[in-house]
């Protein structure tokens, strides 16, 4: 039972990188090893299959909005955006998602430092829920990175003291994309209702 070219016939690899007899291996041991190792390939083939239908979904979704604005003789160009598209019954949705990745450069630290004052100045009759809406926004995740659906979120709160109005312009100026994903969703309707499932594609999702 060999499952590397670097392993002789006759032994088994351990942890350490030691060979190891096989009539010394338990057979649990090396029934343990076979299952691991047969999970594994059917993981990569689903793996493989995932990645060649997420390509091919792009591809076709692509040249198909393409096709529909030839109908209107328009060419189109530029970044891709959010599509959805519906079955003829109306029963099936694809969605093509364009997700970006939102960081804040130094000028967020300026936003904080103006907000920082406007609590200084309102503590007496300052908002709880505001206070800890902000104290929220700027608290940090486990990797240590900031918040940013919570920063942006400070952004809807309407108060007309000109420094929080110069702190929000500060975020919007701190906003930076430093990348995008994109994802293919597919939906379909639960019986005759207008509730949508989505058609799991991870392993957790099933």
């Amino acid at each position: 039972m060999s499952h590397d070219n670097a392993v002789p016939e006759g032994y088994m690899k351990n942890a350490l990188g030691h060979m190891v007899p096989l009539e010394m291996v338990k057979p649990i041991d090396r029934a343990r090893d076979d299952l691991v190792r047969e999970l594994h390939q059917r993981a990569k083939h689903l793996s493989e299959a995932a990645r060649v239908f997420k390509v091919g979904a792009f591809a076709d979704i692509e040249a198909f909005v393409d096709l529909s604005a030839e109908q209107y003789g328009v060419k189109r160009g530029g970044k891709k955006g959010n599509v959805t598209l519906l079955s003829f019954d109306g029963r099936i949705k694809i969605v093509r998602a364009m997700a970006e990745t939102i960081t804040f450069d130094e000028r967020l630290q300026a936003a904080k430092a103006l907000i920082d004052e406007c609590f200084a100045d309102w503590t007496a009759d300052a908002r709880p829920e505001v206070k800890t809406l902000i104290d929220r926004a700027f608290e940090v995740d486990r990797e240590g990175n900031i918040r940013t659906g919570a920063v942006l979120a400070l952004r809807r709160v309407n108060i007309e003291d000109a420094r929080w109005r110069r702190a929000m312009a500060a975020i919007n100026d701190a906003v930076q994309v430093v990348g995008s994903k994109a994802y293919v969703r597919v939906y379909e309707r639960v019986g005759d209702s207008d509730q949508w499932a989505q058609v799991p594609l991870d392993v957790a999702g099933v």
